[in-house]
């Protein structure tokens, strides 16, 4: 049976296939856990893309449920899970998704003589049988009606003419979607147009032509939009260019080039709703940790900023001079509503409004509270301070194994630093001492002596990182902590192989306090995953994928 264009894929429109949860997720470091990934979905439903990547259900049973859970609540928009053409990824992805609306498997395999002959050991008629078959089943079990994609991995580095042999075969056997992944960003725009046309010409009336492709190059954005020209209708890309080594193609990049260049791209329609990708940003780059280059295309903090007097002056007299869109079109404001101590809960709800947030009830009353305690320690709060507030509490998720009941610190220059700790471990009050080279240090070591008698291991600290989240002597510090289990790290203190690191988060005008919210959320997203509970972090040691 031969596939056909995709769902609601219709002529000259292009769908947008976000895969920041699955593919952009494979960063290190970048791991979610179940409540994080639902909330990142919630976001991009708010946006309008046409798929979601929800994950690698065979990955782990996290992300299984990760991708279960989005599958039910999302509604209007395709969900997809990817799986590789081998037994039993592809029956646990569509036990994953066949509560979806609009299910959409995701199968893959390699195809490049490089991958074959050393990943994978076997040969080119071996893969094709695989693929073939692996379709075939999906194509059974899921019904006409769902989508089903086949990516040839590597394919930019695959022999043409075998690649286009692989392609025609799936297609047959019932394939809806065919991707060209430029897996390891070796492409250059003009030679993977040029790929992607002969693909197009061989199968694109009997499926949808999609592309995906990294950033090694820097030319992620400028081989997806190639491809465009030449013919695709599904684009993969990830919220901030998120992904493996140096990241995806950027959802926001290449949407608003296709908005933005009507005159090259007249025909390619696209429903997302550009007004939410500042929030989208915001919201992935504070759950993941991955802070957004100030001089970042779009979303960046200086993507519509001005600074030289001739840049000023052109700008205020027309702003087309210097802005070839407007901040309001990517969801920042024009003008702002200050918020103190003295604002009501309505003025913050339309503050909120305009900064992509719809907030309301016992949300909106918890944020007031929080917002007007923080007020009272600050002169005034920021957009900034608020996308903060508003991101700290769309991250919490499961039950706490340890809470943070209080802390203190002595230090002096030259001296050293003695703190103490009290916290709650799965019920039980803990408390301990420690002695460390600064308050941070101390605090740290005394958390790991309260936490580990009953655990049976401690947080081992990776990277630290503090930023200011808005500006001022005032300003709210944002605090990044990776860690590792130390029952993880081998007799020289060296990770073992396929040892996880996950992110924790602290946010605090106090630097010491953000400090140890972070070191404690990333303690109980590793006892979680110790556990095996459905909201661990589903971050790790992966089979690398495209």
């Amino acid at each position: 049976m031969r596939g056909a264009p995709g769902p609601g894929v219709a002529t000259g429109a292009i769908r947008i296939f976000d895969t920041t949860l699955r593919d952009g997720e494979q960063a290190p470091g970048a791991g979610l856990t179940v409540a994080e990934k639902l909330e990142v979905a919630r976001q991009l439903a708010k946006l309008k893309v046409d798929v979601i990547e929800a994950g690698f259900p065979s990955a782990s049973e996290g992300d299984f449920e990760a991708v279960r859970q989005i599958a039910e609540a999302t509604k209007g928009i395709g969900v997809a899970a990817l799986a590789r053409c081998k037994e039993g990824d592809p029956q646990r992805a569509i036990d994953a998704i066949k509560v979806a609306e609009r299910p959409h498997l995701h199968l893959f395999i390699a195809t490049s003589d490089i991958h074959l002959t050393h990943k994978l050991r076997t040969t080119r008629e071996a893969a094709l049988a695989e693929a073939v078959k692996w379709v075939k089943y999906a194509r059974e079990r899921l019904g006409r009606d769902a989508e089903v994609e086949f990516s040839a991995e590597d394919a930019s580095r695959t022999d043409h003419d075998y690649l286009l042999q692989v392609y025609a075969a799936v297609v047959e056997a019932g394939a809806s979607t065919v991707n060209i992944p430029d897996t390891v960003g070796y492409a250059i725009p003009a030679e993977f147009g040029a790929l992607t046309k002969r693909v197009v010409d061989l199968v694109g009336r009997d499926a949808t032509v999609s592309v995906h492709c990294h950033n090694d190059l820097g030319l992620a954005t400028a081989n997806t939009l190639a491809s465009v020209q030449a013919g695709a209708r599904q684009v993969e890309v990830t919220i901030n260019g998120l992904g493996e080594r140096a990241g995806n193609a950027s959802l926001e990049e290449v949407v608003m080039a296709l908005r933005t260049r009507p005159g090259e791209f007249s025909s390619h329609n696209i429903g997302v709703q550009t007004e939410q990708l500042t929030a989208a940003s915001r919201l992935v780059s504070y759950l993941t940790g991955f802070a957004v280059q100030p001089n970042k295309a779009i979303v960046g903090a200086n993507a519509f900023a001005h600074e030289s007097g001739i840049h000023q002056d052109g700008v205020l007299k027309n702003p087309l001079t210097y802005e070839i869109m407007t901040p309001q079109s990517v969801g920042l404001l024009g003008s702002s509503i200050t918020i103190g101590k003295l604002s009501g809960r309505r003025g913050l709800q339309s503050k909120l409004a305009a900064l992509g947030h719809d907030l309301t009830g016992e949300a909106l009353d918890a944020l007031y509270r929080e917002a007007i305690a923080l007020a009272d320690v600050k002169k005034e709060l920021t957009d900034a301070d608020l996308l903060a507030l508003v991101d700290k509490r769309a991250a919490t998720g499961s039950a706490a194994t340890i809470e943070l009941l209080d802390w203190s610190i002595a230090s002096s220059r030259g001296g050293g630093s003695s703190g103490r700790v009290e916290v709650r471990v799965n019920g039980a009050e803990r408390g301990a001492e420690s002695n460390g080279n600064g308050p941070v240090d101390a605090l740290y070591a005394a958390i790991d002596r309260a936490v580990e008698k009953d655990l049976g291991w401690h947080p081992v600290l990776a990277e630290y990182e503090i930023r200011a989240v808005s500006e001022g002597e005032d300003a709210q510090g944002q605090v990044t902590a990776r860690c590792r289990r130390s029952s993880d790290l081998n007799a020289e203190g060296h990770p073992n192989e396929g040892a996880p690191i996950v992110t924790g988060q602290g946010l605090s005008t106090n630097i010491i306090d953000a400090s140890l919210v972070a070191y404690i959320s990333a303690a109980n997203k590793l006892a979680a995953l110790a556990s095996g509970a459905p909201s661990a972090p589903v971050e790790g040691s992966r089979e690398a994928m495209k």
